[in-house]
């Protein structure tokens, strides 16, 4: 069984301080000379693009953001980012890969936020499925296709799919106790209503899921219920529903997890939630709610419900495919052909390893399955927690508002990416990270590098010439290589860029055991060892350029038309190869990065910070606000009772209300 396992190593510096064998020296520089090789030019991929046979076919997936709401940096690490990385380093591979995602659009969810801006379902899916992709747009996320849910197609796949288990049995039927606003008239669904949490006491829980403790609950089991809609507390009814008999699967499910995760790459904390709820047994689940926004189910007697999104949704990863091409079946009919690997965070995990598994597993039509997954833990920011509402955080509609590249939002993000436990982002350390990793390390070596050659040698690179100490660089570099593609193939992204910043390392180093500028006031061979030097330091620049693709892909090209490089370094191969040869000329050096200002990290700080800074301010004053509080709604009691005119009552109504607000301040809340 594979897991991810993440270390920490101290960095190398310089390649005299590593081991090599005579025979690792002599591979590395012999693979270095020769050079790349015409075969290893990409095909450029025409769409649709779908699996071909001899070819690595790689279908990605990044779980389906809510539609109704605006990402947040963790939403955009935990799923799309992670996924976009690992395509764009699968194309630069050469990998035949699709990578599809969308706006997943049913539910309760949408309804509720319909019902909050007083707009249709369809107008908010509208509204945000434009802020989704203007968002992933500004971030650089190579979608090969975004798509939605709310489609044709996903009504016929997923009433196609339920058809199938239902006539296999897999499906049953079942009366059970749900809540009912008498006031609204309506069953209240998931998000409709809210709650105590019956295990953590969280008073925010939601009638699907506790945000606090992660657990899944039923709404009954909510302690206090009441309305999401009118705030009033719900009674209990009766309604008939349909489930998916997981129970029946559940051998099925295991058979298919056991291969899956041995096989596979799965993150450690998918394994231990997938064999959680398999040792805990499989319950029957149920798949339909009393709601209008959704697929509507397709069987005489229910035909007024819809299904529960969590069956409908991740069914929206195949009618996404089929809105971008018709052969779609080539894709998720395709197991014998095709790797499916999924990126999501960990509370996305259930119903993409029992859930929807078990559907497609049920439904028995030789569905491509999940083979690997990526589920990160989550991202805080600062001292707590991403809120829009309280204004807390960086979110993907303002994160342009900080004037930070969106290449230096994808670098931190990666840098800390949560890969085996919760990370924070801190505007300090990315301003650490920037100046020390990026602007010092990176973009120091890359701008003294070109600006040294086109300072000394009219622009034009120079012929290289290797020394022993060449060939040690070359094969510290090639080992850092090796260690960069072993990480991406297991999805290690973090790992990964840590040996990127290893190679600028290793080159700055170089540079500065042979010191250029010297040799260039010595005699002629000293000149052309300095040339020598710098011929071997531009290679380096364009694997950097090559390497970095997917992590910041706008630093990339910004590599590559200074340093000219030819399109076919876009391949990239096991080994260090040297793709610019003498006489190349380059285009005009720029600095990459500019120093961020402890002064601007701290200005961000305080400009994301929201009601968390108000509610900072008013800590001290808590408990003599909850004393006020009460002394005052004493008052206004004694008012009331003792028939005080309107306008006193009023009065000391306004004062209770101002320290209402102070307290709901103190809390973060207002």
């Amino acid at each position: 069984m594979e897991t991810t396992a993440f270390t920490e190593e101290k960095p190398i510096t310089n390649a005299e301080d590593v081991q090599f064998s005579d025979a690792e020296l002599s591979a590395a520089a012999e693979a270095f000379n020769r050079g790349p090789v015409v075969a290893s030019i990409p095909l450029k991929k025409e769409h649709p693009i779908l699996p071909m046979r001899g070819e690595r076919n790689i279908l990605i997936t990044s779980a389906l953001p809510y539609v109704n709401n605006v990402p947040h940096l963790g939403n955009i690490i935990g799923c799309v980012l992670s996924a976009d990385v690992f395509a764009r380093y699968c194309r630069l591979r050469g990998y035949n890969c699709l990578y599809i995602c969308g706006t997943d659009e049913y539910g309760t969810a949408t309804e509720t936020k319909a019902l909050e801006e007083g707009l249709t379902p369809q107008e908010i899916c509208a509204k945000y499925f434009k802020i989704h992709k203007e968002i992933y747009d500004w971030f650089h996320i190579a979608f090969d296709y975004f798509g939605r849910t709310s489609t044709p197609e996903q009504t016929l796949i997923a009433q196609g799919i339920f058809d199938r288990l239902y006539q296999r049995g897999h499906v049953t039927k079942d009366l059970i106790e749900q809540l009912k606003c008498q006031h609204c008239d309506r069953f209240l669904a998931d998000r409709f209503v809210e709650g105590t949490c019956p295990l953590c006491a969280y008073e925010d829980a939601r009638g699907d899921q506790c945000d606090k403790c992660g657990h899944l609950i039923n709404a009954i089991e909510l302690k206090s219920p009441r309305c999401k809609i009118c705030s009033k507390q719900p009674t209990i009814e009766s309604s008939n529903h349909l489930f998916l008999d997981l129970a029946k699967l559940s051998s099925s499910v295991d058979q298919w997890f056991q291969r899956s995760s041995s096989e596979g790459v799965w993150y450690s904390n998918a394994i231990q939630v997938t064999s959680s709820w398999i040792r805990d047994g499989l319950k029957p689940r149920c798949i339909s709610r009393d709601l209008k926004w959704g697929t509507p189910v397709p069987l005489e007697g229910y035909t007024n419900k819809v299904f529960y999104v969590w069956f409908d949704a991740p069914i929206g990863y195949l009618s996404i495919t089929a809105c971008y091409t018709k052969e779609w079946e080539k894709w998720w009919k395709n197991p014998e052909h095709v790797q499916l690997y999924q990126f999501m965070a960990k509370d996305n995990i259930p119903f993409h390893t029992v859930v929807f598994p078990a559907s497609l597993i049920g439904a028995e039509d030789n569905y491509t399955l999940l083979n690997h997954i990526s589920s990160t833990e989550y991202l805080n920011y600062e001292d707590g927690k991403f809120s829009k509402s309280r204004g807390v955080g960086v979110f993907g509609d303002n994160a342009k508002d900080s004037n930070i590249p969106a290449d230096i939002f994808r670098f931190y993000l990666l840098y800390i990416r949560p890969e085996s436990q919760d990370s924070v982002f801190s505007w300090a350390d990315l301003t650490n990270k920037h100046n020390n990793e990026l602007l010092n390390n990176l973009g120091n070596f890359i701008n003294r590098v070109l600006m040294f050659i086109k300072n000394n040698f009219q622009g034009v690179v120079p012929a290289v010439s290797l020394n022993d100490d060449d060939k040690r660089m070359i094969a510290a570099v090639t080992r850092e290589l090796k260690g960069y593609v072993a990480c991406l193939e297991k999805q290690r992204l973090r790992d990964g860029l840590k040996h990127i910043l290893n190679i600028s390392r290793l080159g700055n180093g170089h540079i500065q055991a042979n010191q250029p500028w010297v040799l260039m006031k010595g005699t002629p061979a000293n000149v052309a060892r300095a040339g020598s030097l710098m011929g071997l330091c531009a290679n380096v620049v364009c694997l950097l350029s090559v390497i970095v693709q997917p992590y910041m892909p706008d630093i990339s090209a910004q590599i590559q038309s200074q340093l000219k490089a030819p399109e076919n370094c876009n391949y990239l191969q096991d080994v260090f190869v040297a793709y610019i040869q003498p006489g190349h000329a380059i285009g005009t050096p720029q600095p990459l990065f500019s120093k961020i200002e402890d002064s601007t990290a701290a200005a961000l700080k305080e400009k994301f910070a929201g009601r968390q800074k108000i509610a900072q301010l008013l800590e001290p004053l808590k408990p003599e606000l909850e004393l006020q509080l009460q002394q005052q709604a004493d008052k206004v009691r004694q008012l009331k009772a003792s028939n005080a005119s309107k306008d006193t009552v009023e009065a000391e109504v306004k004062t209770l209300k101002e320290l209402k607000a102070l307290q709901l301040g103190a809390e973060g809340k207002k």
